[in-house]
């Protein structure tokens, strides 16, 4: 079955008013800017993102956050270098947060992926996070549970990518992007280079084209620190 899209636009079509959205990257290692700017000229309103920060300057993440199009975050790190958009936005109201520290994210999209309703780790523990939360003892230790986390849709970036969806990644570019594609009902992956059916090693996979149902080829793909240092706006 080939998976790819001519066009970003396409790649993005079908992302609903209210949709959950995991966004892959850590800060802009990682991050499809190109998706990203396709879901924002798309335009659907009230979604729930899940990133680990909550962008930075006016590109990507931040636009989205700028446009309006985000009811609700759920991450690690939503104070970063500028992160403007976000902040003014939380200060008064117009955002949710749900905060989570990085390595329990990393869990509970991994829980997402694996079918693994639940978990206790020891992580907040005693502090504000934890609280509400079930919470029991293991050899004489106190850890919280966490649930899951799915979503509707995936946004990743890749560096190879075959028509039937197996992908590898570029050094750091990895993070998040292999978990998302896991834990979303539709995963949507830009690649820098599309090779043809054969073309990647297989022992060189990382994400199987089981876990993703569309892609896209973006051979330049923009990067969120140039952008900035750029001052970059989008749209």
């Amino acid at each position: 079955m080939n998976k790819r899209h001519a066009t970003t636009a396409e790649a993005v079509a079908g992302i609903s008013d209210g949709a959950t959205v995991m966004i892959g990257g850590f800060g802009g290692s990682g991050a499809p800017i190109e998706l990203i700017h396709a879901l924002i000229d798309a335009g659907p309103k009230n979604l729930t993102v899940v990133n680990n920060n909550a962008g930075n300057g006016h590109v990507g993440l931040a636009a989205m956050i700028e446009h309006g199009m985000v009811a609700k975050l759920i991450c690690s790190f939503p104070k970063s270098k500028d992160p403007k958009a976000f902040t003014e936005r939380y200060l008064d109201g117009r955002i949710e947060l749900e905060l989570v520290p990085q390595g329990t994210l990393a869990e509970r999209i991994r829980a997402g992926g694996a079918g693994i309703p639940a978990f206790y780790t020891p992580t907040a523990y005693g502090t504000e996070l934890g609280e509400k939360k079930p919470t029991a003892e293991f050899d004489g230790k106190p850890y919280v549970q966490e649930r899951w986390l799915k979503a509707d849709f995936a946004l990743i970036k890749a560096e190879l990518g075959d028509p039937y969806g197996n992908l590898t990644y570029r050094l750091a570019a990895r993070n998040f992007n292999p978990l998302m594609a896991t834990a979303a009902a539709v995963t949507i992956a830009q690649v820098s280079h599309l090779v043809e059916a054969g073309g990647i090693d297989p022992e060189a996979v990382v994400t199987p084209g089981i876990f993703v149902n569309r892609l896209v080829e973006v051979s330049d793909p923009q990067q969120e620190e140039i952008l900035n240092q750029a001052e970059a706006r989008y749209p």
